[in-house]
Formats: structure tokens, C-alpha cells, sequence
């Protein structure tokens, strides 16, 4: 059964990881319902939630995938109901 999570990202250093960040995103874009980015350009870091609505394997690829990226700190909030 399908989840509905939201993956929140800290990106430190945008610049270098923003690209890569954006191709693993869009490796998942069936998933994905909803995100919102906002950027800290005077601190150097930007700030990424994803909501998604899929099977937990599906979630966990992405949170991990996302979590492997250098300068990228994820951490994942997952409904206990089932969709």
C-alpha cells in the first residue's frame, strides 16, 4: 500500500549540489505530488520538501538516494495510514 510522506532537504551548498539533487528528483517525478524550495542566498543553503505518494520502498530509494548526495541532510516524515 501507498504512503503519504514528505522528505525535507537541506541543501549547504546549493551550488554544488543542486544539480545532481534536481536529477534524482526528477528520476521519481511519478511519485512526486508536490515540492517547494526555498533558497537562503546570503547563507549559502536552500531549503527542499517533497511530498510524495507512493509504496515505502519507493520513498526510502529516494529519501536515500537524496541522502547520499555530498552536502545534502535529509530527513523524512511518513503517514502511518495507508492511501
Amino acid at each position: 500500500m501507498r504512503k503519504i510522506a514528505v522528505i525535507c532537504a537541506i541543501l549547504e551548498e546549493p551550488g554544488v549540489s543542486q544539480k545532481d539533487f534536481n536529477k534524482v528528483v526528477s528520476e521519481f517525478h511519478g511519485i512526486v505530488r508536490g515540492r517547494m524550495g526555498i533558497p537562503f542566498d546570503q547563507e549559502g543553503i536552500a531549503a527542499v520538501s517533497i511530498t510524495v505518494m507512493a509504496e515505502m520502498d519507493q520513498i526510502n530509494a529516494l529519501t536515500g538516494k537524496l541522502g547520499r548526495l555530498p552536502h545534502v541532510f535529509v530527513k523524512t516524515a511518513i503517514s502511518q495510514k495507508e492511501v
